[in-house]
């Protein structure tokens, strides 16, 4: 039996994940899960500031129930979640082990002036992504642990702000 894999998206906000993602996802026929879609999908692109938290918290608890039993079905699964905290990266490559899986993590990055720029690009067309206000962008980055030295990754440097 071939070991399955369990691809792990990591990169801030506007680096180019869901771009590389579903290209990842359409070259090896994984299974690609997007809770930020899952999130626009049933509480629209920008939902209550209130409810976020709450909403995010149950969009994960499904897809992470979901996905591990993809792996033990027998297919690999691309997991766009951005993995910000090294606790969030080794929770997946455990749940993954458990399964009899192995993981790749790629780091997807970009200048900060690109992703601030595709950030705005989305938020002006509405469709499959959050909405991220400027100073939410900000905000946000004191939540972005990145890589350790031990933890192995591919670098893909996606550039330009045509891409995500």
């Amino acid at each position: 039996m071939t070991t399955r894999t369990a691809y792990l998206v990591h990169g801030y906000l506007g680096a180019g994940k869901t771009t590389f993602a579903k290209q990842l996802s359409e070259r090896t026929g994984a299974v690609r899960y997007s809770p930020d879609e899952l999130m626009v999908a049933r509480h629209g692109h920008d939902p209550p500031e209130r409810d976020f938290a709450r909403y995010l918290d149950a969009v994960y608890a499904e897809i992470n129930a979901e996905w591990p039993r993809t792996l033990e079905g027998g297919r690999d699964v691309v997991l766009d979640f951005g993995f910000w905290t090294r606790a969030w990266r080794d929770m997946a490559r455990a749940r993954a082990s458990a399964v009899g899986a192995k993981t790749k993590l790629f780091w997807i990055r970009c200048p900060e002036e690109t992703a601030r720029e595709r950030c705005r690009l989305r938020n002006r067309a509405p469709g499959e992504s959050l909405h991220i206000a400027e100073n939410t962008f900000d905000v946000l980055k004191s939540r972005f642990e990145p890589l350790a030295p031990d933890e192995p990754f591919e670098l893909v440097e996606t550039g330009t702000s045509e891409r995500e």
